[in-house]
């Protein structure tokens, strides 16, 4: 097999055409690409090394942690507090954020799910992580300086641990795929300048939710199950992984469009959505974009939210811009 160009070498050569990768930015990456291959190494063993199943625990949504959710949170806290590249962490495994001393602090703020989709750990379906990486201010870190929109993000990704491991990264000139390479433990790259198709047959969404649902949900997936003999004249496929990071993976890969709606039990409950903010909806938001695709809260764009909280939730919908721009466009002429 040819080798190919490693995940160092691409930051590397991308630093030396002009884009805006400082030293410690190339650091950092590189350590989340290292720990994602520790994270990787964990799921891959599963039940042999002992880390299938519930730890017995809560995390700050009120979810129960499984082991491998605990054991990749402390892989990232651990390997990037040394890296000497961030400031301070935050994660949706964690009530506040976790700075980082003094004497190796950063100038990045590092923003993670450690394990997306964790519920599938147990059944062996692909799970992933996620990651967004700020600025950080001067000062001792606080959870305010997290509190930025998502288009201040310098990069976000992703990891995904399915059949291969692969991670796909944006620092705000495109997307490109790095496919870990077990025979040398190194990513290589292997998709450049990813882009969505704008048009799309394949949605994912939950449909056991159906009944929750606000009217302009109702109508896009209607016309979507209603195929040929429908009002959209073409005939839809479902997707529905049960993890984000598969399923927005699936869209990166052959298009697509994905959706965690709003719906009526979560505005029974006071909240605005199921996905965090900072850790899930902006990272992938912006490798969307970046990717030529839109996403959307419906009623507006996700990026240009300003967060109000470290654990705030929205409405989530992106992937092919045509059919994303579409059910935006229900979501005024019901309003």
């Amino acid at each position: 097999m040819q080798q190919g160009k490693t995940l160092s070498q691409f930051l590397s050569a991308a630093q030396r055409a002009g884009q805006p990768l400082d030293d410690d930015l190339l650091r950092l990456l590189e350590g989340v690409a290292t720990a994602c291959k520790i994270i990787g190494d964990g799921v891959n063993k599963g039940g042999l090394a002992g880390v299938l199943g519930s730890a017995g625990s809560e995390n700050v949504q009120g979810e129960t942690q499984k082991k491998l959710d605990i054991i990749a949170n402390d892989v990232l806290l651990e390997s990037m507090a040394r890296s000497g590249t961030v400031a301070a962490m935050g994660s949706e495994e964690l009530d506040d954020i976790s700075p980082v001393p003094a004497a190796q602090r950063g100038r990045y703020l590092l923003v993670f799910d450690p394990l997306d989709g964790s519920s599938n750990i147990d059944v062996n379906v692909s799970i992933g992580t996620i990651f967004s990486v700020l600025r950080a201010s001067d000062g001792e870190p606080t959870a305010a300086d997290f509190l930025q929109p998502g288009s201040a993000q310098v990069a976000a990704g992703y990891c995904v641990y399915g059949p291969q491991t692969t991670l796909v990264l944006t620092t705000g000139d495109g997307v490109d795929a790095f496919t870990l390479d077990r025979d040398v433990g190194e990513f290589i790259l292997s998709g450049e300048r990813l882009q969505i198709p704008a048009d799309t047959r394949e949605f994912a969404i939950n449909a056991s939710y159906m009944r929750h649902w606000e009217a302009p949900v109702r109508r896009y997936i209607d016309e979507c199950l209603a195929g040929s003999s429908g009002a959209r004249g073409e005939d839809f496929n479902m997707r529905w992984v049960a993890s984000m990071v598969a399923d927005a993976h699936r869209v990166m890969s052959r298009g697509g469009i994905f959706m965690y709606p709003v719906d009526q039990r979560m505005h029974d409950k006071g909240v605005a959505g199921k996905l965090r903010l900072l850790y899930e909806a902006n990272p992938m938001a912006l490798v969307v974009e970046q990717a030529g695709g839109a996403a959307s809260t419906g009623r507006g764009r996700i990026l240009d939210i300003r967060p109000d909280s470290l654990h705030q939730r929205v409405p989530v919908i992106l992937g092919s811009r045509n059919e994303v721009e579409r059910v935006v466009a229900y979501h005024a002429e019901s309003d």
